[in-house]
């Protein structure tokens, strides 16, 4: 009965990294895990009447239909080529500089960041249209392609964010569990617009530590990112107009969904249906909008909710099963068995995310890891939104992780034939390194995750 729950963590663990579906994987693991455990007399039917209730949970859960809005907002803006004015525009303007074709790529990927939010489309497309002309200018290539992974992830903290949409409604659960397994019986709650809110000083933390780093190549290492030669980059009087037209659509759209929620006048998923119709709008005004390319989005929409919506579904069952085997108290005996207090307990949580971030993807540690941690860390005091940031921002360096990183599968899809994979995965190394540098800063100084959240309420 004690190790039951960890026997079925290690089965979905080993079948996941054999392919399967995790979906199916959760959920089929998990009833296979019933059937042993009553023939055994090591676990209780009884925790699966709950399921029902569960799944209609998930069906009513009005936090969630935020997810196929946002999705839908990222891939019409993807048809609308917005990324494409913002990289020839930014390229423009700080092409002249020693490394500013680099900062061309940070900044668009932050804007694309706070307005699509899909890292798939982000990098791909950054690929196609950066990677050559920087490769073209003589950038280094380690240099270029961890570039693009980089800034494409942006989207993964900087709201609004799938991934702080999923994490706020897990966080929400868990922080409810926590408070009831204390004896509070009149819980708090955290909401997705309190994380919103507390990721973008981090998310900022973190595009201004990404400049930094390539200010400092640029300057020690000269011939890395060399600078654009007059004849490359044409400054005439349209600069300016051109650079203002490109910034509009973008930054529009990110005032109305992001600050619609940091002003209460809407919830995010309220914010997400604006930023839907947002998205459209635009389309239609850059002549980019026809029935064509909304069947494409609405397929591109319909694949990724399904696939997120199924994984939460086989977790719901596999988290059931998991509590029935008391996997819950044996990882709260765990990590208070740990010593040296939450903080550490808090450390050896963030380090297995990672490690697990080399082969899972940020939805499978979302829907399985954090509903088993979460409750701990927060009946241990931990303040919700501190740990929701930095779980994001360690999820967010999943997608560079190799072997499985999303980001370098997207990036080799498209990268030229001479860009070989070993040059990929060693560009992403340092930002790597700055991500963790940001999580440790945010570990260490809790208020640049806190603070805005507290001035807004």
């Amino acid at each position: 009965m004690e190790y039951m729950s960890l026997y079925l963590f290690a089965a979905v663990f080993i079948l996941i990294l054999g392919g399967y579906p995790v979906a199916f994987t959760l959920a089929g693991t998990s009833l296979i895990f019933t059937v042993i455990g009553e023939l055994t007399g090591t676990f209780d039917p009884a925790f699966l009447e709950a399921l029902p209730n569960r799944l209609y949970g998930i069906m009513g859960n009005r936090i969630l239909m935020a997810v196929p809005l946002f999705v839908f907002m990222g891939v019409m803006l993807e048809r609308s080529r917005v990324a494409d004015e913002l990289l020839t525009t930014m390229t423009r303007l700080f092409g002249r500089l020693r490394g500013g074709m680099g900062i061309s790529v940070i900044l668009v990927g932050m804007l694309l960041a706070a307005s699509t939010g899909i890292v798939g489309a982000t990098v791909v497309t950054m690929g196609l249209l950066s990677l050559p002309a920087m490769l073209k200018q003589g950038y280094d290539p380690k240099i270029s392609t961890g570039l693009i992974c980089a800034s494409g992830t942006l989207g993964q903290i900087i709201p609004p964010s799938i991934v702080l949409v999923l994490l706020g409604d897990v966080l929400s659960s868990a922080y409810q569990q926590a408070q009831l397994d204390m004896g509070i019986f009149s819980p708090e709650n955290i909401s997705v617009g309190d994380l919103f809110v507390g990721a973008l000083i981090p998310g900022l933390l973190l595009v201004i530590l990404y400049i930094i780093y390539i200010i400092g190549v640029a300057f020690f290492y000269k011939n890395a990112m060399p600078a654009a030669s007059k004849n490359d980059i044409i400054y005439d009087s349209h600069l300016l107009h051109d650079v203002i037209k490109s910034l509009i659509p973008p930054l529009v759209l990110i005032f109305s969904v992001l600050g619609s929620i940091i002003m209460g006048l809407a919830t995010p998923t309220e914010a997400a249906a604006i930023g839907a119709v947002g998205a459209i709008v635009l389309a239609i005004a850059k002549n980019m909008f026809t029935l064509q390319t909304l069947q494409e989005v609405m397929r591109s929409t319909t694949r990724v909710s399904c696939m997120v919506f199924m994984i939460l579904i086989g977790a719901a069952l596999f988290s059931l099963v998991f509590r029935g085997f008391e996997g819950d108290e044996l990882i709260r005996e765990l990590l208070s068995d740990l010593g040296g207090g939450k903080y550490h307990a808090l450390l050896v949580v963030m380090l297995v995310m990672f490690l697990l971030g080399f082969i899972l993807d940020f939805i499978e540690i979302t829907f399985v890891i954090v509903p088993i941690v979460g409750p701990v860390l927060l009946a241990m005091g931990i303040d919700p939104v501190w740990l929701g940031i930095l779980i994001a921002i360690n999820l967010q360096t999943s997608f560079l992780t190799p072997p499985f990183g999303f980001a370098l599968f997207y990036l080799r899809g498209v990268a030229p034939v001479e860009i070989k994979t070993s040059q990929i995965y060693l560009g992403v190394v340092p930002f790597i390194v700055i991500q963790l540098i940001a999580m440790a800063m945010i570990a260490y100084w809790p208020m640049l995750a806190t603070w805005l959240p507290t001035q807004i309420d």
